[in-house]
């Protein structure tokens, strides 16, 4: 049975785990049954307490998770051994190169540095250049895509601290809400879609829609981006009152894949079938067992491709 504590210093609520550790609320909840770990202990009111060097082996877990490894294998182990699999892991041939190894091109890579390098106004300025010199749309692929896959194996690999992720995404999303907010009114013409951008309750990241708002403002789209967290209801009010033709959800890693495609599948009951849609996953189970009347997209490049397709079928929808 888990202890009860008087008071809940140096530790963290379930809330701030999740938030350090990207491990969602429920899977920690799984693994406390399932395996016996995380031990939280408890306040006056019952709620979880982590102490701080088990959210440290948790973060251990969730980049050997992020590598490849079964929750199964990694979760019951102690933090020696999870370190020890962790310095293995790197050297093995199918792990991401080193960091002083540049996998980037010369201009994500100069952006990363200045992640690296805690440099703010170095970063937001870099960004803006970029963005001026290649456009919206070409920024968004070229750039900051791979710099946020950059981050996030950085961070698997123990080489990145979370301040360090938290600066790049706070970045990218001031300079993005600067350029849709200065961008061209979507035109009033049937060919220009109209698109609700949002992402379900459980899903505690929102960059991504940001992007993808960007691209569907590139290509004209009305938007209307409800942010993340979203409940089912007020998503489908939402897209009524938006009179929405694109409803484009997004789902990070830290989706359940079979939690994900059950709320698709609720969503799609409650909107009209002339309603397209989308949602963005980099996730191989959603991506394999698909929903039907759900377009996966599994790159934010798709989204042009797909508006182009929506355009061009618009004639046999108004017929």
């Amino acid at each position: 049975m888990n202890d009860r504590v008087p008071s809940a210093k140096h530790m963290l609520t379930i809330t701030a785990v999740e938030r350090d550790t990207r491990i969602g609320k429920d899977t920690l909840r799984v693994w406390e049954r399932r395996y016996g770990f995380p031990q939280p202990l408890r306040d006056s009111n019952g709620e979880r307490l982590y102490p701080l060097d088990q959210v440290e082996r948790l973060r251990h877990i969730k980049r050997l998770l992020d590598a490849g490894w079964r929750p199964g294998r990694v979760v019951m182990l102690p933090l020696q051994d999870l370190q020890s699999i962790g310095q293995l892991s790197r050297l093995a041939p199918d792990t991401p190169l080193p960091l002083d190894e540049p996998t980037l091109n010369a201009e994500p890579q100069a952006i990363y540095a200045l992640v690296r390098s805690h440099d703010v106004t170095g970063l937001r300025r870099a960004l803006m250049q970029s963005l001026l010199r290649r456009g919206l749309g070409h920024f968004v692929n070229e750039v900051v895509s791979p710099v946020l896959v950059e981050i996030g194996q950085a961070w698997s690999r123990g080489q990145l601290a979370i301040f360090e992720e938290h600066l790049c995404s706070e970045a990218i999303e001031t300079v993005l809400r600067s350029a849709i907010a200065s961008a061209p009114e979507a035109s009033a013409e049937d060919s220009a879609p109209r698109v609700l951008l949002t992402t379900f309750p459980d899903e505690p990241h929102g960059l991504a829609l940001l992007m993808a708002e960007a691209l569907f403002t590139v290509e004209g789209c009305a938007c209307m981006n409800l942010g993340r967290q979203t409940p089912l209801q007020d998503m489908v009010l939402a897209a009524h009152a938006h009179r929405a033709q694109i409803v484009a959800l997004s789902f990070s890693s830290l989706s359940s894949a079979g939690s994900a495609l059950d709320h698709l599948a609720d969503l799609r009951v409650q909107l009209p079938a002339s309603v397209e849609i989308w949602a963005g996953t980099s996730q191989p189970a959603m991506l394999r067992r698909g929903q039907p009347g759900v377009i996966l997209l599994d790159n934010l490049a798709q989204i042009r491709t797909e508006i182009h397709r929506w355009r061009a079928e618009l004639p046999s929808r108004v017929r």
